[in-house]
């Protein structure tokens, strides 16, 4: 038998992630809210991954939380993920993937553009994704893998953000195509608030452009989600703390307090 895989949370996520693992032959432990870790970890010490699919929200008490014979295996694919949010665990490397496809209530998942991934499983979560005919793609070194955790957050961000002042249901081209002053006003202050929390400046340009191709992989794309208050109060919040004057997303704020 294969070696088992351990996922934290029963979400959407979680199972797209577990249908893969299973393809694959590997047995696949879920672990729910009130489940004790240090309990299972003594029975499932060398999992060949434990991959965290709990949401943004609950990202760090779960990893407070995580066994030490688990510490050295994690998984990560939250939204708005960068390298400060395992490295304040003192989480030294684990496996992280941006995913590039929603999974939603009662439908199938849907991929906007190829999803990269980074980190010790790289090679097992590669297979998992393929299994079910999700493109992914191995990044070669942590310096990409922060680009595309930024690019991410950029797209996220910005169309959610974006999102609070446009029409219920604007989809992703029409505000690329019809308010893009706006988006790139949002992208220009997101990219700052990045930059910051990374303790870097990356290539702007280079950013957009994979904001767009984002955009291109699903046109129909709704730009605002439930989340998009919670990540713009984040996103001031974050701002506050370097001190970014940030005037349109407190514009926004102002308008759609959380």
């Amino acid at each position: 038998m294969k070696e088992p895989i351990v996922i934290v949370g029963i979400g959407e996520m979680a199972g797209v992630f577990s249908r893969g693992l299973l393809k694959l032959g590997h047995p696949v432990f879920p672990v729910t809210r009130g489940m004790d870790m240090e309990k299972l970890a003594k029975a499932i010490y060398e999992p060949a991954l434990v991959l965290i699919a709990v949401g943004e929200d609950d990202l760090h008490p779960t990893l407070e939380k995580i066994p030490a014979v688990w510490r050295d295996r994690l998984g990560l694919l939250q939204n708005e993920l960068l390298p400060r949010d395992w490295q304040r665990h003192d989480i030294a490397n684990p496996t992280v993937v941006a995913v590039w496809f929603e999974k939603k209530k009662g439908q199938d998942y849907k991929v906007l553009i190829p999803s990269p991934v980074h980190g010790p499983a790289a090679p097992l979560i590669e297979r998992a994704l393929e299994a079910l005919d999700i493109p992914v793609w191995e990044l070669k070194n942590n310096d990409q893998l922060t680009f595309e955790l930024v690019r991410k957050n950029v797209y996220i961000l910005t169309t959610n953000i974006a999102g609070l002042e446009l029409p219920a249901g604007t989809d992703v081209e029409t505000m690329w195509q019809q308010h893009q002053s706006l988006a790139r006003e949002v992208a220009d202050e997101v990219m700052a608030i990045q930059f910051k929390l990374i303790g870097a400046d990356l290539d702007r340009e280079q950013l957009i452009a994979g904001l767009v191709e984002g955009i291109d992989g699903d046109l129909r794309h709704q730009c605002m989600g439930r989340s998009a208050p919670g990540r713009l109060t984040r996103a001031l919040q974050h701002a506050d703390q370097f001190g970014l004057e940030v005037p349109t997303l407190r514009h926004i704020g102002e308008k759609h307090p959380e």
